[in-house]
Formats: structure tokens, C-alpha cells, sequence
């Protein structure tokens, strides 16, 4: 009896690999995506969240070191405040420990009872409205540009057969959700500039001439800087929330003459994080019910447990409460008041603190999809072995599927888990010593 042994990569990796195609064939073309879009601006932003109350936190003045992801320096003082006295609950409002990178402190908050944990989970659950509102600012202060300058509008017909005047320029977009420390979440966003043609809408063509990177970086520090959220009255914050984006902002360019940053490193950054959640918290759970919140929210408990505390305790059934000063001009402010109950999701996404979307997104135009690359690793699967001639030596008969054993499914799943490894760690070393390489040089 022959047992055909064949072990598939993990679904984490694949998924990893997919997300690295689609964010790399994005910078510089392939997989459908034409060549020509590693001639388009692009720029790499990182938005991250406002502060909820002062944590834990490693700084590094000036870095010596060849990596960062090995950095060795030596840190500067947490918060080192010589009048910082006590908080009103008496802790000190300083420190001057120098954290480790694998300090468990860091992240966590000098004062858990000053820390605003509730602020925090509305903010992790209203950042996908955060960002929407502040993409479609960027496009606006785009098209002000182009009026400004006299860039004509492109006039488009849809599927439908209307005729539209759209934008000469589109932002396209794929943004992946990290989770600092202090769990709360900030955004990895890479923009690319692009043109519209009139022919074919959906063709991905140069960007006018007379838009440049400059106006794309003015565009988004704008939109980040003018865009707020005021979240939905609550019974316990009558006023709502306001949701904004912290003070750190940061737009770098990728391929820039000189520029750290390279299409192949970003790319390999964000499919990083396209796997990841909780875990950099030191957290991990399925999602949470009415039979397991006990075991983990506590409201006098440590970071984490409060914040799912939070999440349960704001996610609670309530009345419908609609009118409250929270209300604005804005038509989409008045949709977001009118919803009833608009912090229920905070119990369905209470396992992931407050966020409740995807770790990875973009518009199908930015790339190819992950349904098309799927679809063809499997019709390769399907067709790598497939031979002209073949002859046939014996016939096999399925008797069943699984090991004899539990002792041989342990060592298959070992032997599995040792091969993924050792590719991982193959390359990581390899990513490093191409690193080393370029600074060398």
C-alpha cells in the first residue's frame, strides 16, 4: 500500500504571498496590471490615532544600528518628567525606565484609571469612516486643483449609457490596518496617482501633466489635518465622540532619487500586517459572547480587559437616542446620527477591540484581485502535473484519508510546520542581507 504524502503551505503564507502580489503589481505592473504604473506618483502614508492618555513607549533619538528590526540602541527615557508629580490617582506621571523591544510595558498606560478606554474602542470602530471621509477629502482638494489650473474635466460614459464629467485624476488606494501596542489602530496607505481616459474609464493611464506629487502629498496632509468624525450620541456620552487623526501624519515618496523606501520593502511590509490582529497586544481570541465576555473583560482589570469592557458596555442594547448637539450640517453626519443603536457592533467586534474591518482593502482598480490569483493557482495545480503520454503501470484505490495514527499525524504536521518555518526564516535572512547590501553600497 502506498500512502501519497503532499503538504500544502499554510493559509496564512499563501495568503501573505497573494497580498504581497497584489500590493507589489500595483507599484510596478504584472499579473494584468500594465507596466506603465510604475511611472504614476505614488506616495506611502501612515495615519495613526490620536493619544487616549500617556503609555509606555520606546524612543530612539538618533538610531545606529543597520536595522531597525534588529535595533539594538539604546533608548532614551520613557517620559522623563522631572515636575510630572502624580495623576489624580495617585501614580506617578513619569517614567524613567529605558523599554526594551520586548518589554511588556510597552503600549501599556502609566495610569490605567486616566486612560480613556472607551474613547479608544469608538475610535478603532469609526476609523473606517475616518478614512473614507478623509479619501474623499484628498479628491476634493484634487479637483480644486485642477480648476484652479484650468484642467479640464474628463466626460465619460457609464455602463448604463449616461454621460458623466468625472475627475482627470483618481486616487487608487491599498491601505492595511496595523495594531500598535496600545491597541489602537493606525493605517499604512499607499496613493497612487492616476489618469482618466475617456475611451475606456477603466484603463490605468498616466495622471495630466499638470498634477504632480507635490499636489497629491498637499492633498492628503490636508484632508488629514481638516477631516473629524462626531460619532452618534450615547447614553453614557450624550455628545458623542469626536474621531480624528493623531498629530504624526507621515507621506514619504517610494522610488524617489535617494528615498529609503522601494516598491519591493514596501510591498513586503504590508503583506506582513495583512495576516496579523491582536497579537502585537499580546491578546488573541475568537469572537466573543454572552457565555465568554466574563473571561475577558474586566473593567478593573488590565488594558486589555478594560478595553473589551468598553466594547461590551457601549455595544449594549439602548434607546434610540437621534437628537443631541452632536448633530451637524453635514448630510452624511445626519445618516451617521440617524442610525439606531450605532455602537452595537462594538460587541461583535469586541474580540478585535473596537475594529471591525479588514485588515487589508482596496478599490479593484488599484490591482489585480485576490479571486484572480487564486483562481490561477489553481488552474496551475490542476494542470502541473498533466503530461502528454502517460502510461499506466497499476491503479490506485482510495481506502480513506488521514494518518494510521496519531503519532503519524504528529510528525507530518511537525515535519509541515519545520519546512514553513525554515522558509520563513530563509526569507527574512535573505531580505536582511539584500538590506545590508544596499546600505553598503
Amino acid at each position: 500500500m502506498f500512502r501519497i504524502l503532499q503538504i500544502r503551505p499554510s493559509p496564512t503564507w499563501l495568503y501573505q504571498g497573494d497580498a504581497y502580489q497584489v500590493v507589489r503589481c500595483g507599484l510596478t505592473g504584472g499579473k494584468g496590471v500594465p507596466a506603465s504604473v510604475g511611472r504614476h506618483p505614488v506616495v506611502f502614508a501612515t495615519f495613526t490615532a490620536p493619544s487616549f492618555g500617556a503609555v509606555h513607549h520606546r524612543h530612539v533619538p538618533r538610531h545606529t544600528c543597520r536595522s531597525r528590526q534588529r535595533c539594538d540602541c539604546r533608548p532614551a527615557p520613557c517620559r522623563a518628567r522631572s515636575n510630572a508629580g502624580i495623576c489624580p490617582h495617585g501614580r506617578p506621571a513619569a517614567c524613567f525606565a529605558r523599554h526594551d523591544t520586548d518589554d511588556p510595558r510597552l503600549g501599556q498606560p502609566l495610569c490605567l484609571d486616566c486612560y480613556d478606554h472607551a474613547h479608544q474602542v469608538v475610535w478603532n470602530y469609526f476609523s473606517g469612516e475616518l478614512w473614507r471621509r478623509t479619501k474623499q477629502a484628498a479628491d476634493r482638494r484634487l479637483a480644486a486643483v485642477c480648476r484652479k489650473r484650468g484642467i479640464p474635466f474628463v466626460q465619460v460614459v457609464t455602463a448604463s449609457g449616461n454621460v458623466r464629467w468625472v475627475l482627470p485624476v483618481r486616487v487608487s488606494h491599498g491601505k492595511v490596518a496595523e495594531m500598535q501596542r496600545r491597541a489602537a489602530v493606525h493605517f499604512h496607505v499607499l496613493l497612487r496617482l492616476d489618469g482618466v481616459d475617456p475611451d475606456n474609464p477603466d484603463d490605468l493611464v498616466p495622471p495630466p501633466a499638470g498634477i504632480t506629487l507635490d499636489d497629491l502629498e498637499d492633498a492628503i496632509h490636508a484632508a488629514a489635518r481638516q477631516i473629524t468624525v462626531t460619532t452618534p450620541p450615547h447614553a453614557d456620552q450624550p455628545q458623542g465622540w469626536l474621531v480624528a487623526w493623531g498629530e504624526q501624519v507621515d507621506v514619504r515618496r517610494i522610488n524617489s532619487a535617494g528615498g529609503e523606501l522601494t516598491d519591493g520593502k514596501v510591498a513586503a511590509y504590508l503583506a506582513k500586517y495583512a495576516t496579523k490582529a491582536t497579537e502585537a497586544t499580546g491578546y488573541c481570541s475568537t469572537r466573543l459572547t454572552a457565555a465568554t465576555i466574563d473571561d475577558f473583560a474586566d473593567p478593573e482589570g488590565d488594558h486589555i480587559a478594560r478595553l473589551i469592557d468598553a466594547c461590551w458596555r457601549l455595544g449594549r442594547p439602548t434607546l434610540d437616542v437621534t437628537t443631541s448637539g452632536a448633530a451637524t450640517a453635514d448630510d452624511r453626519q445626519d445618516r451617521l446620527d440617524a442610525k439606531s443603536n450605532a455602537y452595537a457592533g462594538l460587541r461583535r467586534w469586541a474580540h478585535m477591540l473596537g475594529f471591525g474591518g479588514h485588515f487589508l482593502t482596496k478599490p479593484r482598480r488599484y490591482s489585480v484581485t485576490f479571486g484572480k490569483l487564486r483562481d490561477t493557482r489553481a488552474t496551475h495545480r490542476r494542470t502541473e502535473d498533466d503530461q502528454a503520454d502517460t502510461i499506466t503501470v497499476g491503479t490506485l484505490t482510495y481506502i480513506g484519508a488521514g494518518w494510521p495514527t496519531d503519532g503519524d499525524a504528529l510528525l507530518a504536521n511537525t515535519a509541515a510546520r519545520q519546512r514553513r518555518e525554515s522558509r520563513r526564516i530563509g526569507r527574512e535572512e535573505l531580505a536582511h542581507e539584500a538590506w545590508l547590501t544596499g546600505a553598503a553600497a
